[in-house]
């Protein structure tokens, strides 16, 4: 066998190897996001059709009260609209509210597991931002409250822990808050950490 024709079929075995290999690893991550617990709703439905379709369990609605419940681990949102659909990272601090009806009305959350470093925290706000703008979502108060962006005005005011916050909205349908604070963590009291909130409902505002 020539050397090219050995060179070839190394090559070809090597980037096969590696093919598999990525794939591999790309199955696992899948296969780790697909079984993490979650919530999957929207805004409006019946609370019980939540509850049967989430693998994360939560407490049943009470009749004729407007209340809200927690997961009863760590879970994930996952927002189901057809169009306007997103996942977050799991959250620790998750609330599901209901009305007298027994519909879905809201969702407060953390999408974190605990207070994060400022590029950790950054990266989840964007990427959410993300997702709903290739979803269809819009930003709105864009003159008072502008989208969190990777810029040196936007770091410098979170390092400042000013109140920062973006407002977004889908269509007529459904509106977020998503706000990134400074958060003291006793666990890292030498570290400036952050908390992020996002809060989805039907839209509340101008």
């Amino acid at each position: 066998m020539s050397m090219w024709r050995r060179f070839k079929r190394q090559h070809w075995w090597l980037s096969t190897f590696l093919l598999v290999a990525l794939v591999a690893v790309a199955a696992r991550l899948y296969s780790h996001a697909a079984t993490d617990p979650e919530i999957a709703l929207v805004i409006g439905e019946p609370y019980e059709d939540m509850r049967k379709r989430s693998s994360a369990k939560i407490d049943p609605a009470i009749p004729g009260h407007f209340w809200g419940n927690f997961p009863k681990t760590d879970a994930r949102l996952r927002f189901i609209d057809p169009q306007y659909g997103f996942l977050t990272p799991i959250a620790r601090f998750f609330t599901v509210t209901f009305e007298e009806k027994g519909l879905v009305n809201s969702v407060s959350m953390s999408p974190q597991i605990e207070p994060l470093l400022l590029d950790d925290a950054l990266k989840i706000a964007l990427d959410l931002q993300e997702q709903w703008r290739k979803s269809g979502w819009k930003p709105i108060r864009v003159k008072e409250d502008p989208p969190f962006a990777d810029t040196p005005e936007w770091r410098d005011s979170l390092k400042a822990c000013k109140s920062n916050a973006a407002y977004w909205q889908a269509g007529a349908k459904y509106q977020t808050l998503l706000t990134v604070a400074c958060f003291k963590d006793d666990k890292h009291p030498n570290e400036k950490r952050y908390l992020i909130t996002l809060e989805l409902a039907k839209p509340w505002m101008e």
